[in-house]
C-alpha cells in the first residue's frame, strides 16, 4: 500500500500514520509489511520525503520544525526504529536506511548538507565462506544535538557523532566521534578539538564577515571537548615548521 498524502491514517494491517499537521509537501508513505507506525510531528516541515516499510513492526518518529525543512528517503526494516528529532534540515535529500531490528537515532537541530547517508546496514548480506557467519551485522546509529553533516558524508552502523561536532565534506563515519570536534576522512578521524559552529550562512546572513564569535548568536552547544576512549593521545598538529 502506498499512500501519498501525509494524513491520519489506519488500515486493517494495523500499519498506522500519527499526524495532525499540514506541513508535508510530496510525502509518499509505503507500507508493505503489517503493525508499522509513522509519527509525524504537528509542526514538521517535510518537503520530498518517501518513507519505506518493507517488513513488520517498523517505527518512525519525526520531530518538529521552527524554520527550515526536511527531506530524505527512510527505509525502515523488521523491528526497526528511526527516530528524528526537532529542527533536523537537509539541503536535499538524505538517505537512510535501518533494518534487522536496529535504531537509528538523530537528535535534535542537526543540519544534513548535499548528498549524505545515514544506514545501520550495508543492504546485503556478506558471509565468511569459511564458517558461513556474517561479516557485516547491522549496527546501530547514533547522532547527538547540533550536528553538522557536510556534503557526501556517510555514517555506517556503529557510528556515534556527539553533540555539536561537524562531519567533514565526503568522510566516512563508521565509529564514535567526540563532542565539539572537527573529523574528516574516511574512516573519520578527529582533526580539531573544542570547536563550535552555528547555522547563519556566510553569504545569506548578515554580517557578510564573520571573523569571531561576536558575529553570531551563540547556541547551547558552545562546550570543550570530552575525548572518546579511541582518541587517548589526540594532539593537534605541529605547523611550526611548514613553509610560509
Amino acid at each position: 500500500m502506498t499512500i501519498t498524502a501525509l494524513a491520519p491514517y489506519r488500515d486493517d494491517k494495523g500499519n498506522t500514520i500519527i499526524y495532525s499537521g499540514t506541513g508535508g509537501r510530496d510525502v509518499t508513505v509505503e507500507f508493505r509489511g503489517s503493525n508499522n507506525t509513522l509519527e509525524v510531528a504537528e509542526t514538521a516541515n517535510l518537503r520530498k520525503v518517501h518513507f519505506s516499510f518493507d517488513c513488520d513492526n517498523g517505527v518512525a518518529r519525526i520531530g518538529g520544525h521552527k524554520t527550515g525543512n526536511f527531506a530524505a528517503f527512510i527505509r525502515i526494516g523488521q523491528d526497526s526504529t528511526v527516530t528524528i528529532g526537532d529542527d533536523v534540515t537537509a539541503t536535499q535529500s538524505v538517505s537512510m536506511t535501518c533494518v534487522e531490528g536496529q535504531t537509528l537515532t538523530i537528535g535534535n537541530d542537526c543540519m544534513f548538507a548535499v548528498g549524505c547517508q545515514v544506514r545501520t546496514d550495508d543492504a546485503h548480506a556478506i558471509f565468511d565462506v569459511r564458517s558461513g557467519e556474517r561479516v557485516n551485522p547491522s549496527k546501530p546509529v547514533v547522532v547527538g544535538n547540533h550536528v553538522w553533516l557536510s556534503n557526501g558524508s556517510v555514517l555506517l552502523g556503529g557510528a556515534t557523532v556527539g553533540d555539536g561536532s561537524v562531519i567533514g565534506v565526503g568522510s566516512l563515519v563508521k565509529g564514535r566521534i567526540p563532542n565539539n570536534c572537527i573529523a574528516v576522512g574516511a574512516p573519520a578521524k578527529v582533526v580539531r578539538m573544542h570547536t563550535a559552529w552555528e547555522r547563519p550562512h556566510l553569504s545569506l546572513s548578515k554580517p557578510y564577515y564573520k571573523p569571531d564569535a561576536s558575529t553570531v548568536k551563540k547556541s547551547a552547544y558552545w562546550n570543550m571537548t570530552v575525548m572518546a576512549p579511541e582518541y587517548p593521545s589526540f594532539k593537534y598538529p605541529d605547523y611550526s615548521n611548514a613553509a610560509r
